[in-house]
């Protein structure tokens, strides 16, 4: 960490000589349309993720069994996609989604759909989307079906007996005792989808053009691609005061709904 703070405030031409630079790298990144578009992409990213993911998950754990073997076979299920490496997720979709052999791709085409991820940042940016719902919706059905499963069963008997709609049920019962892990599930998947970088990297590298460069890969090609230690260490501070800055909402919400709670 030291050496980012380092690098952040300096400049250097090689041959380890550095020379002071103060907050210039600080305000070329601020200023950077470049940091702003890629700052643009990740907070849409995260909206779009949260909107498809929360949703899905509620609706899964909600049609999932509470009793009886088909329980841990959801379970297990549900659990495959969680346990896949990231960067192997991303290869999966790499091929899956290519015209020539994926079974996405050569699927679309045959449909007459055209479909190109490399090409067309509109089915870069659909397929990096699916890719993550199929990968991390799992981790919001699990937390909402641990929510649903420490629901007693006295609370569906009362609503059974005053005549409750599935509607009133739902909404009455099951999403008031599901608030904390909705809470949980929103800000982990808020945080982690504002941190992706391996899958859309292995899949479109940012591409086509710049249409997938999320803020984490703009940091690595600034950095490695391009040698630019000076901003990129200026970036990475910026995009750790922002994690930090999500981190104590994280923090501050959890804490209030805990007080709520008793």
């Amino acid at each position: 960490l030291m050496t980012v703070v380092n690098y952040s405030v300096q400049d250097t031409f090689g041959n380890n000589e550095f020379f002071w630079a103060g907050t210039q790298w600080f305000e070329e990144v601020l200023a950077s349309e470049r940091f702003h578009q890629a700052l643009m992409r990740n907070l849409i990213f995260s909206g779009l993720i949260l909107a498809i993911e929360i949703p899905l998950g509620i609706v899964i754990a909600l049609a999932m069994p509470k009793k009886g073997w088909g329980v841990p076979v959801c379970l297990v299920t549900m659990a495959l996609p969680l346990l896949i490496p990231w960067n192997v997720v991303g290869t999966i979709w790499q091929v899956f989604g290519r015209v020539d052999i994926g079974l996405l791709g050569h699927t679309l085409e045959a449909l007459g759909v055209d479909y190109n991820y490399v090409k067309d940042p509109v089915d870069a940016w659909v397929t990096v989307i699916v890719m993550d719902v199929w990968h991390w919706t799992s981790l919001v059905v699990l937390l909402c079906y641990a929510g649903l499963v420490s629901i007693p069963d006295a609370y569906y008997q009362a609503a059974k007996i005053d005549g409750a709609s599935r509607w009133a049920v739902f909404r009455y019962i099951q999403l008031p005792k599901m608030k904390r892990v909705l809470t949980i599930a929103v800000l982990l998947r808020f945080m982690d989808s504002f941190m992706i970088y391996t899958e859309p990297f292995v899949v479109t590298g940012g591409g086509p053009g710049n249409s997938t460069t999320f803020l984490s890969i703009d940091l690595v090609k600034t950095a490695i691609g391009q040698f630019d230690l000076g901003p990129a260490a200026a970036m990475s501070i910026i995009y750790f005061l922002i994690i930090l800055l999500m981190s104590w909402v994280f923090y501050t919400v959890m804490t209030t709904a805990d007080q709520e709670k008793r």
